[in-house]
């Protein structure tokens, strides 16, 4: 199956994309998140999906819905998200931050995932890339985000790379 056959072909950069990128390299940006996550979650339930802070800078994503693995009820996060073929990547990358996000720990746990993708609902299945497959992937990524290299260097711990499928 070829990329573009697939519901996850990649989209065009947008106009805004550099800004986006060079906005994304600030190193106080992880502080930040908390902020940037509630303001996209509130700007997708006014416009009921159909648009997100990273559709405004041109990036693809997603809303990711896992089950907490502690609590058992849904949550659900937007995420910068890279189409590739027939499956999408995702990294737990919180900005190149110290802790790793919690929608990482939960796909780990139960791998079953919601992800709402370009206004349409999928149920998928996360699996955890490591080796050559994470390099592989995280050079994929690197491509439509540069700034995975950024938050690689800011951080101790490994980033985590998910494909969903």
């Amino acid at each position: 199956m070829t990329a573009t056959a697939t519901p996850f072909a990649p989209q065009r950069p947008g106009p805004l994309r550099p800004l986006a990128v060079r906005i994304g390299a600030i190193e106080w940006m992880p502080k930040l998140l908390p902020a940037i996550v509630r303001t996209d979650k509130g700007l997708q339930a006014a416009t009921r999906g159909r648009l997100t802070i990273l559709d405004v800078a041109g990036l693809p994503n997603l809303m990711l819905t896992t089950i907490g693995r502690k609590s058992g009820l849904p949550r659900s996060n937007p995420l910068l998200c890279v189409p590739d073929g027939d499956r999408i990547l995702i990294a737990g990358s919180y900005f190149g931050g110290p802790v790793e996000p919690m929608w990482a720990k939960n796909i780990e746990a139960n791998p079953e995932v919601t992800v709402r993708f370009r206004n349409k609902t999928t149920d998928l299945v996360s699996r955890r890339l490591d080796g050559e497959e994470r390099a592989a992937a995280w050079q994929t990524m690197v491509h439509t985000w540069p700034n995975f290299l950024k938050y690689e260097q800011r951080t101790d711990r490994e980033i985590k790379v998910f494909e969903l499928r």
